[in-house]
């Protein structure tokens, strides 16, 4: 195969070699890039034409040689040059051919390379708008995320497609205008998560009440475990519910008050840790703690209601503001110790004393309209109720202290007008009649709530029978055991002032015994009924018993264990003082009666024939008091019974003598003396039959003073000596006047026509006092 011809090469061996080819077609693709170029057209038709002219030349010469040969040479050189000739045309032909061709290929190849180049901008293009289209594509994706509210989600898109995606086209504007929209589609997750942590937080501030009474219930539950526990075992019935003991009992008892199933009650923190997260990412930790505190703040002050209305017998409105406190303080507990430094201790606390200080105040300010002791006990269980709770969640519950204090003032001030509105009424509609007895059930059930030992054994009792006070004072002891027992429980869950209960249990009680029970018998002591007072005074005896018990029972009884010393009531030496008071007004209805019997005496103090039987004032006198022994003071005690007679006895003594005292008895005759004896002899005898010879002592001053005034010899009195063994209880003044009195009646006796002889009226006179004349 013949070489390439190149540009360089001489065109006269090229077509030497072209002649000598036997193939027209072999060289002509070398021929092309040489007819293509037009500087190389005219020397190859000049090469062309040379090797023609050579070739003729040599022919020529071979003619010579070989005129045959020649001229079969000429021939064949003729049809070469026709054959020449037309290939020259066909070159020429295919010259322009070839150069119509040229022209066409460089069209094309400049086609082509346009078409390169542009295809390779389109490529470029190609990926450029794909790398924005992907870019775009984010941060569509970005916004779809921030709609399905999967904003963790489109924060990361935002991030990778910052800190990638954007570098990757950061040469087109699109990147530029994308960069410039990340601050806001940032505000805009920042936004959009807030608004949905705010929505969290409406959900939980509308939950937060659940939320506490599920607590509330929690903590009951505890509190019935605990006393189930006291009522099993002794040892842990003063054990407090919170106290270290209860905790360890309670520890396998797996309660979630956030999460629990049962109540119903799912409290998710989802939201609260993704805009905790995103914010963090976002650098704003800082603002968004801030706005955090400030929305639970605002929360805080709408849970607090602008009134409270505590007269609900259900204590709706209280349970319902309890509940929400309660519930918001554990959510905002659980807050603190489920994140890491995003809500403080102090923060916590401050919204727990702002909302503890604001429910103080609306609850001191509703008390004054509460006037139930029972309604106030149930508010008072409500509020120690959530002391509990609160407690085992971490708070400080000291501020209550003070409301609970305020609520126990409250509740004894009430307990106490409504029992003092009790004692009242039993006290007014007594009939002060000894209280009968029908059947030993109500001897026993009397027994139990009363203060009282029988005298007689109860096996050797018969019934129907009558004890010696009257109904009022079981009644009033059922309401002090009933006092006593609601003063102590407000005592029971979280109160602690145990001193101040004994102490207000003490001055109440003491002064409802004082002012309602005392005072008021006293009051009735203005009675003109002996049997009444008689009644009075019995009942106030087994009062004074009772406040002897009561003040041992409030000292076992009594919650705080620091206090020292016995309790003391004043009831009891009130009682004791009325007592004497109601003795006092017996003696005075006695001894009036008496008055008024004596003050009937129609004594003759100048008389000049005795009376031959006793006085009717005297008759009266004794019978009246028989009969107030045997049935007015019958139910008193022995002793009270005969110092009331011994008194009466005195002052019926006393009440004779001043009748022959009276200034209006000038004299007295020895007849009158006799009747005055024959009446003194009578109640002597009288006085004798009771049995008692102290009672008799209240007659000496009686008798020897009218044994002076029948006596004859009257120097007896004026000696010392005689006188104090004859008439010792004689007064010295009142003797002296009665001689004279008797002296001068027995000298206007002995000038009247029907004296009697001296020896009769001396016989007459020894025989009604029981003298015997030998004796004297």
């Amino acid at each position: 195969m013949p070489s390439a011809v190149d540009h360089g090469d001489d065109l006269s061996v090229a077509i030497k070699q072209i002649s000598q080819s036997s193939s027209d077609s072999d060289y002509i693709e070398q021929l092309i890039p040489v007819m293509k170029d037009t500087r190389y057209t005219n020397q190859l038709m000049h090469a062309f034409n040379q090797y023609s002219i050579d070739r003729e030349t040599e022919i020529e010469r071979i003619c010579n040689a070989n005129h045959q040969e020649f001229v079969s040479s000429v021939n064949s050189l003729l049809q070469i040059r026709e054959g020449t000739v037309q290939m020259t045309t066909q070159i020429l032909e295919l010259n322009e051919s070839i150069q119509q061709s040229i022209d066409k290929l460089a069209a094309q190849k400049k086609a082509l390379v346009d078409s390169r180049g542009l295809r390779q901008n389109i490529d470029e293009t190609n990926q450029a708008l794909n790398a924005c289209l992907d870019v775009l594509r984010l941060a569509n994706q970005v916004m779809d995320l921030l709609k399905e509210k999967n904003h963790y989600a489109a924060l990361r898109a935002l991030d990778e497609l910052q800190t990638i995606h954007l570098k990757e086209v950061s040469r087109y504007k699109i990147a530029e205008m994308i960069e410039k929209s990340v601050p806001t589609t940032q505000k805009l997750i920042g936004e959009a998560v807030m608004a949905d942590l705010n929505t969290w937080l409406f959900r939980i501030r509308e939950s937060s009440q659940f939320v506490g009474e599920v607590a509330f219930f929690h903590t009951d539950m505890r509190r019935n475990r605990n006393q189930e526990r006291g009522e099993a075992d002794p040892r842990f019935k003063k054990l407090k519910v919170n106290s270290a003991i209860d905790l360890v009992a309670d520890e396998t008892d797996e309660f979630d008050v956030l999460n629990n199933e049962e109540a119903g009650n799912q409290t998710e923190f989802t939201p609260l840790f993704e805009a905790l997260h995103i914010h963090e990412t976002l650098g704003r930790s800082d603002y968004f703690r801030t706005e955090y505190s400030s929305t639970r703040r605002r929360q805080k002050d709408l849970i607090i209601p602008p009134s409270l209305n505590l007269l609900d017998e259900e204590c709706g409105d209280l349970s319902s503001m309890l509940e929400s406190i309660a519930g918001f303080s554990i959510i905002e507990r659980a807050t603190v110790s489920r994140t890491n430094n995003f809500r403080t201790v102090s923060d916590v606390d401050e919204l727990w004393d702002s909302m503890c200080q604001s429910a103080i105040t609306l609850i001191t300010n509703s008390l004054p309209a509460v006037e139930s002791d029972e309604l106030l006990l149930r508010v008072k269980g409500r509020i120690a109720l959530f002391m509990l709770t609160m407690e085992k969640w971490g708070y400080s519950v000291s501020a209550m202290n003070s409301l609970l204090l305020t609520l126990f003032e409250k509740y004894a001030e009430l307990l106490k007008h409504r029992f003092s509105e009790d004692f009242s009424e039993i006290v007014s509609t007594d009939d002060y009649m000894p209280m009968p007895i029908n059947k030993v059930e109500e001897f026993d059930k009397v027994v139990s709530v009363s203060w009282y030992t029988p005298d007689t054994p109860r096996e050797e009792l018969t019934f129907p029978c009558v004890l010696p006070f009257s109904q009022m004072y079981p009644l009033c002891c059922i309401d002090i055991r009933n006092f006593l027992n609601q003063i102590y429980m407000f005592s029971d869950d979280y109160f602690q002032k145990s001193t101040v209960i004994d102490e207000t249990l003490r001055m109440s009680l003491d002064d409802l015994l004082c002012r309602n029970v005392c005072q008021s018998l006293v009051d009735r002591l203005s009675s003109q009924y002996p049997g009444q007072i008689v009644q009075i005074l019995t009942n106030l005896e087994h009062f004074e018993t009772a406040c002897s018990e009561l003040q041992d029972l409030l000292f076992e009884a009594r919650s705080s264990p620091a206090a020292a010393g016995p309790i003391i009531l004043n009831a009891t030496e009130q009682f004791k003082t009325a007592k004497k008071t109601a003795s006092d007004r017996i003696f005075e209805l006695v001894n009036s009666k008496i008055d008024d019997l004596i003050e009937t005496a129609e004594y003759d103090w100048m008389a000049l024939k005795p009376s031959p039987e006793p006085s009717e004032y005297m008759l009266e006198l004794t019978r009246y008091l028989s009969n107030i022994m045997s049935s007015v003071l019958l139910a008193l005690p022995t002793e009270i019974k005969e110092f009331i007679y011994f008194d009466a006895l005195s002052h019926a003594s006393t009440a004779i003598l001043d009748l022959t005292l009276d200034d209006g008895v000038k004299r007295i005759t020895p007849s009158a003396v006799q009747d005055l004896a024959m009446d003194t002899r009578f109640l002597a005898e009288f006085v004798e039959g009771l049995g008692n010879p102290i009672l008799m002592e209240n007659l000496d001053e009686l008798t020897q003073t009218v044994a002076l005034m029948g006596t004859s010899v009257t120097d007896e009195f004026y000696d010392n000596a005689k006188r104090n063994r004859k008439y010792g209880k004689v007064d010295n003044l009142k003797g002296a006047i009665l001689l004279e009195k008797v002296s001068e009646g027995a000298a206007v006796a002995a000038q009247s026509p029907t004296k009697p002889a001296a020896s009769d009226r001396f016989a007459t006179f020894s025989s009604r006092l029981g003298i015997n004349r030998d004796k004297k």
